[in-house]
């Protein structure tokens, strides 16, 4: 696509927005910068971008003026689909893209997209890794913190992609197509977003949208959603389970993760790995199912699942302090995550939870207490409805507190030696934190500070 003759439209001025931006102006383009907050300025601007860039600043609504010139809107990934706008566009034949969309029409290389209610930035990670071993040249991008639109221009031909996608993201992909895709799970996430289960189940599923049967889709077999998309999807499909042998796939049998396209090969024990709970050998599973169809030799597989150690904010261990353990799962931001860091706990835990309202249920996630959870401290916007439900489910160790520093000086009063300390969320950090990471970077500071 030409670029140089075309207005594009940027919806947002957070960092996929401006990343954009830098993107259109190496590539030439008509570029009209929109945001709904009157506040900011042209200036401001420009010192974000760290760079001189000419652009045509738009705030508080768009004109019609404005809305004649463009040829392309590209929106940032909090900015919903149906929105008046962005209706109002697309009734227009304007093309809305996503920052993804945008840095594949501009970008090169070979792509694999991670996809998933939760675990894709762990599977994102390690699937990077494992291509560090094999490729010369290898980009991790996406939903992973670093935009796919920052890197497009330094892709080469040879260049691996590996993409972290959201269903944010994948609402506005229009030619996006991987070489390898994998879902990874659909539990309920994002529900104010997309309003229903079947609209957010079908984002995901956009992922594999594009694909031609020669290529592939990795999909998890204990997912009864995934199991009934599979015959929707144009790719060959690639199974991977935690619970029962496949004849085509890859699954845990005992403690060995068994890889079968033909003959069943062992690729690793789950004593090889630094990560912990079944959640993560199902990342793992997917991981490896991606790098094999790229292409990657096993023993390069091999090494670099021995040597992962995850990634931050995902049950990543803090410090132990009195003989209590610290962990740190701030991106557990729905209740299927938090229930999974439960899971993967092997000590009497005191968790830390509540955030941003997702509309979200948390029955399930008081329900996989039992047993594990001596104590639950709640703060954010959802603490009266998380302790309501614990109420119901008979749990009643339930503390608020307004802070997460209050939260992290609750627990250590909680805790005695030997057990956990777990902040596992089940909601969203906005509102309190800018994003989940500044919420676990705080919460490890915190800790630091006992």
């Amino acid at each position: 696509m030409d670029f140089a003759d075309k207005t594009f439209l940027v919806v947002g001025t957070g960092i996929s927005g401006l990343a954009a931006v830098k993107l259109l102006a190496r590539k030439q383009a008509r570029i009209v910068l929109f945001d709904s907050n009157t506040e900011l300025s042209y200036e401001g601007i420009q010192e974000k971008l760290g760079q001189p860039v000419e652009f045509d600043l738009v705030l508080g609504e768009i004109p019609e003026r404005v809305m004649h010139r463009v040829d392309v809107a590209v929106l940032s990934p909090g900015v919903p689909t149906d929105m008046p706008f962005v209706i109002e566009m697309q009734e227009r034949n304007i093309p809305v893209w996503g920052e993804i969309e945008l840095a594949y029409m501009a970008g090169k290389g070979r792509v694999f997209a991670i996809t998933g209610t939760n675990g894709k930035t762990t599977t994102t990670a390690l699937v990077g890794e494992i291509m560090k071993t094999y490729y010369d040249s290898v980009f991790v991008v996406g939903n992973i913190g670093l935009p796919y639109t920052e890197h497009a221009l330094d892709m080469r031909e040879e260049s691996v992609v590996v993409a972290e996608v959201s269903s944010f993201q994948l609402e506005t992909i229009h030619k996006f197509r991987p070489e390898v895709s994998a879902i990874l799970n659909i539990t309920p996430d994002h529900l104010n977003r997309h309003h229903t289960m079947e609209c957010y189940a079908q984002a995901k599923g956009f992922i594999a949208k594009n694909q031609t049967k020669d290529q592939v889709c990795v999909l998890n077999y204990e997912d009864e959603i995934l199991r009934k998309m599979a015959g929707e999807i144009p790719a060959e499909v690639f199974w991977f389970s935690s619970s029962q042998p496949l004849e085509r796939g890859i699954w845990l049998e005992g403690e060995e993760i068994i890889y079968c396209d033909g003959e069943p090969v062992a690729v690793c024990s789950i004593h090889d790995m630094q990560l912990l709970g079944k959640h993560n050998y199902e990342n793992v599973m997917a991981a490896v199912a991606i790098a094999i169809h790229a292409g990657v030799p096993l023993d390069c597989i091999r090494k670099a699942v021995r040597e992962f150690q995850g990634v931050e904010h995902r049950i990543e261990y803090v410090r132990e302090v009195g003989g209590v353990k610290y962990y740190n799962d701030s991106k557990g931001t729905n209740p299927d995550a938090a229930i999974k860091a439960v899971e993967a706990m092997i000590a009497p835990t005191v968790v830390i939870g509540g955030g941003y309202d997702k509309e979200s249920s948390y029955d399930e996630w008081i329900a996989s207490f039992e047993g594990k959870v001596k104590c639950l401290i709640l703060l954010g916007q959802t603490r009266e409805a998380i302790a309501e439900a614990a109420g119901r489910a008979g749990f009643s160790n339930v503390i608020l507190v307004d802070t997460l520093e209050e939260a992290v000086r609750a627990s250590r009063e909680q805790a005695e030696p030997g057990d956990a300390v777990l902040l596992s969320p089940a909601c969203a950090s906005w509102g309190m934190f800018k994003n989940y990471e500044e919420r676990g970077r705080l919460f490890k500071e915190y800790v630091h500070q006992l």
